[in-house]
């Protein structure tokens, strides 16, 4: 899941291996009747908690503000975290106090992990995508991640809202050839030491950075769409720690110092300090270069043997004091005048969650008119997105690389 950027996990939560149109057969034969919930949102304000460490994803929420302000008279508030687990604390505590209704947290973008322990915990409202008139242009077949986050079935309690892959950026007037495997990158480190890094280990992006080479270096990378067991956690990631403990020397500042963000990454790159950078957006590079934020000489690129790719979503927790509001603002981000905006690559530079197929002209046109951007892979090159793995390997990933390096 992208994609919310935050990954640290707060509960703990078990949740049944629910088919993935599961929500399907759940939902009424009856429709909610959508003008009554439109009705019943205007003038209400939506909590809207979100990372906030990307000034491109601040701008978009509040120019998607401006819109259902102006459409539907719903004021949204911006509640900026750093840490998804901030949003899902207050939930809990929440419950614990046995505020049942009027939360003060009406919409999360929420991860993973996060999404998995508060489902498992009855702590979301739903199932909501049903009542939505926007996912019916969602692409839940072509797409899985949509309707799958981090090998779970979401089962209608998310709403997906932005498509998200893996890929590496470089500078190509510094680099002729990019590694393109994590045996050549680590080749490739050897003969550039410092010119390499990846964010901290705590910020998603730096441990999908790890993730991304233990897909490629693990004997059976189907393992990894299972839980991992004490039995074989240790066998299946050796290959990863033997290759990063040859890499971390030559990273940057020898790999005792990270940058603390993507954005930060970015900078790093910017000021001529690295020469390969990670990014979980497709346009990353040319929505930096039309910024600003990178020189016109940067390019992207993914390994030969594929990229992980997921999805963003949002989520209503089950107290929410506002949730039609929630449901109308999340609805509008589906939309393809929300979804073309985050799209341009002037803006965000996000795939779209829409099966264009089943738009109209008029809406299809806005897709057609998008400039992809110089540094942009074309959906080709890109390939098909490797899954992302169960997501306790990521929490184990972390808590085993603070183990053996943060000293």
């Amino acid at each position: 899941m992208t994609l919310d950027p935050t990954r640290r996990i707060v509960l703990r939560g078990m949740i049944g291996a629910a088919g993935v149109f599961s929500f399907l057969a759940d939902a009424s034969a009856q429709q909610p009747d959508w003008d009554a919930m439109l009705r019943a949102a205007r003038g209400k304000t939506v909590y809207w908690n979100a990372w906030a460490g990307d000034e491109r994803t601040n701008a978009f929420i509040a120019w998607a503000g401006e819109r259902v302000v102006e459409r539907f008279g719903i004021t949204v508030r911006h509640v900026r975290l750093r840490d998804t687990a901030e949003a899902v604390a207050r939930v809990v505590a929440e419950k614990a106090a046995g505020r049942e209704e009027g939360g003060g947290v009406d919409l999360i973008w929420i991860n993973g992990p996060n999404f998995l322990a508060m489902k498992g915990q009855h702590l979301l409202f739903g199932p909501l995508v049903d009542r939505l008139p926007n996912f019916t242009l969602v692409d839940v077949v072509g797409k899985r991640s949509t309707v799958i986050d981090f090998t779970i079935p979401v089962d209608g309690y998310a709403v997906p809202w932005r498509m998200a892959q893996i890929v590496f950026i470089y500078d190509a007037a510094r680099i002729k050839e990019p590694p393109r495997s994590a045996a050549e990158m680590l080749n490739w480190a050897r003969a550039n030491p410092g010119r390499l890094t990846h964010p901290g280990i705590r910020n998603f992006l730096g441990v999908t950075f790890l993730k991304q080479a233990l897909h490629e270096l693990t004997i059976d990378p189907e393992m990894l769409q299972s839980a991992p067991r004490d039995d074989n956690f240790d066998v299946v990631s050796a290959p990863l720690w033997d290759w990063y403990d040859a890499l971390r020397p030559l990273l940057w500042r020898r790999g005792q110092q990270f940058p603390e963000t993507g954005p930060a990454q970015r900078t790093l790159m910017n000021d001529g300090e690295i020469d390969i950078m990670i990014a979980f957006n497709p346009a990353e590079a040319s929505t930096a270069i039309a910024n600003g934020q990178l020189p016109e000489t940067v390019r992207s690129y993914v390994l030969t043997r594929g990229t992980i790719g997921n999805t963003s979503f949002l989520a209503v927790p089950f107290n929410a004091a506002n949730k039609e509001a929630a449901m109308v603002l999340a609805d509008f981000l589906l939309s393809p005048e929300a979804q073309a905006h985050a799209q341009d690559p002037r803006v965000l530079g996000n795939f779209t969650v829409l099966d264009l197929a089943r738009l109209p002209p008029a809406d299809r046109a806005r897709f057609d008119s998008l400039p992809r951007g110089i540094a942009t892979l074309t959906n080709a090159e890109l390939g098909r997105p490797l899954l992302e793995p169960h997501p306790d390997w990521m929490t184990r990933i972390t808590a085993a690389w603070e183990r053996r390096y943060a000293r």
